[in-house]
């Protein structure tokens, strides 16, 4: 050995838990431009199918990201988008070289919502969504590229894998995703990941599944002070479908929900009203139970119609949200990882309200998914001004960051553990298996055996 020549020391052994703290670094190392988007996102809300400059900023984020990156912009919505990164897989020096492998990539989609409400912005903190899927995907990205050449290590022998970032507009209102399940841009995933901002961290809550009707009625105008008798009152359908509905609350399960609001009702006081308008929101904790409080509210409108002479044109949503299927896998993976971050996870029993509806629900029936909720360091709740000032705030960015690095962990944890990523098809298979069933069973007025989650969040 000549002199002065330094001694190359051996390789240390390579464990699952030193990836997951590159991916996490990856992320920290990202901050400043992951912020930097969120607080563009957030500066400029943009409503449901009209998220232009949002989509801009996010397709420049990926293609600023380097050329491994494939990004398409309007990516079959005008305002939706996707990038794809690859990576060919590596085996430990230990293992020897890979051989080549006919299978195609593991593929595991980060998905991004960044819609905001009207009047109120960013109020459920979309912003923050679009944040931690596109820093989840980086740290993943992060965590993989350091294995290209990795040293002898205890890690199993990895399959190829791609990551897909999909840009999922209309949360809030028309179901982007669902109009991507339509256009097959699900078709393939594995597995994918999205976190929602709320008030403490939950791996799982129960979002319901929703159906929203328009419901119109018409009448004829009259003079009401001269000869009112001529007129057919559609002011007065109206607000006898909303007090039939209020009169079947007590019929309700507690687990249902229904709300709307009166959207047109006249247009002076001494003309009958020819025509009245409202708009109304339908929940239950599955299909088929929305399918039965469905068919009790149309029966409030169109006797409400009935009562008063007016004609009734009832007309549905573009699309219904169906309720999120649980992963227990994904779920209890996402809570080991989450909690060697220090998350606090709100136990079962402390779940004490109904959360909302979210068009991720319809991406749980085809393909296997996780959406928990996390704390982003404020108490005020989603939908309202508080929030809104919460999500563009600087503490809530250490919060998704966290929930960032905890999906990029599972993420780890679903590559590199073959048995896991088994379990979580299987929970896939059954959970559904068992949804289509109860759809096929009537309903015969018991109480519903899901859990009730906490108050928050989507749609």
């Amino acid at each position: 050995m000549r002199p002065k020549e330094a001694v190359e020391a051996p390789a240390l052994p390579l464990r699952l838990e030193d990836v997951k703290r590159r991916a996490a670094e990856s992320i920290e190392a990202s901050s400043e431009r992951l912020g930097a988007l969120s607080r563009e996102i957030w500066s400029r809300p943009e409503l449901a199918y009209e998220e232009r400059e949002a989509h801009a900023a996010l397709t420049r984020f990926f293609a600023g990201c380097g050329p491994s990156w494939s990004v398409q912009p309007r990516y079959k919505l005008e305002t939706a988008f996707r990038a794809d990164w690859q990576w060919d897989g590596a085996a430990s020096a230990a293992q020897g070289p890979r051989e080549p492998e006919p299978a195609a990539p593991l593929r595991l989609g980060f998905l991004c919502e960044y819609d905001a409400l009207p009047g109120l912005g960013h109020a459920c903190g979309h912003n923050l969504i679009a944040e931690v899927g596109a820093a989840a995907a980086l740290g993943l990205k992060g965590a993989l590229e350091a294995l290209r050449q990795p040293p002898a290590g205890l890690l199993p022998r990895a399959p190829a894998v791609q990551i897909t970032v999909l840009g999922t507009p209309a949360e809030e209102d028309g179901g982007g995703k669902i109009d991507l399940i339509e256009a097959g841009a699900f078709d393939g995933l594995d597995v994918v990941f999205m976190a929602h901002p709320s008030q403490e961290d939950a791996a799982y809550l129960p979002d319901v599944a929703e159906h929203d009707v328009t419901v119109k009625y018409y009448g004829k105008a009259s003079h009401a002070a001269a000869y009112p008798w001529e007129g057919v009152n559609a002011l007065d359908a109206a607000v006898l479908a909303y007090n039939n509905l209020s009169v079947l609350r007590q019929q309700m399960k507690p687990t249902w929900r229904v709300h709307g609001i009166i959207k047109n009702g006249g247009v002076k006081p001494n003309i009958i009203p020819s025509y009245a308008e409202l708009e109304f929101y339908l929940r239950a904790p599955s299909l088929r139970e929305l399918s039965v409080l469905t068919e009790k509210a149309e029966n409030c409108f169109k006797s409400a119609a009935l009562a008063t002479g007016c004609d009734v044109e009832l007309k549905g949503g573009a699309h219904d949200y169906y309720n999120v299927l649980p992963n227990k896998s994904l779920e209890k993976t996402y809570i080991e990882n989450g909690k060697k971050l220090g998350m606090e996870f709100i136990s079962d029993d402390n779940l004490n309200g109904l959360s909302g509806s979210t068009d991720f629900g319809n991406v749980t029936f085809v393909v296997p998914g996780i959406h928990p909720y996390f704390y982003i360091g404020s108490e005020a709740l989603n939908h309202t001004e508080q929030y809104t000032t919460a999500a563009g705030s600087e503490e809530a960015q250490f919060y998704a960051l966290r929930t960032a690095k905890a999906l990029a962990m599972t993420a780890l944890d679903v590559i590199f553990k073959p048995d896991l990523l088994e379990k979580i098809r299987e929970d896939f298979r059954m959970v559904k298996l068992k949804e289509e069933g109860n759809l096929n069973t009537p309903e015969h007025g018991k109480g519903s055996a899901l859990g009730i989650g906490a108050a928050c969040a989507s749609r």
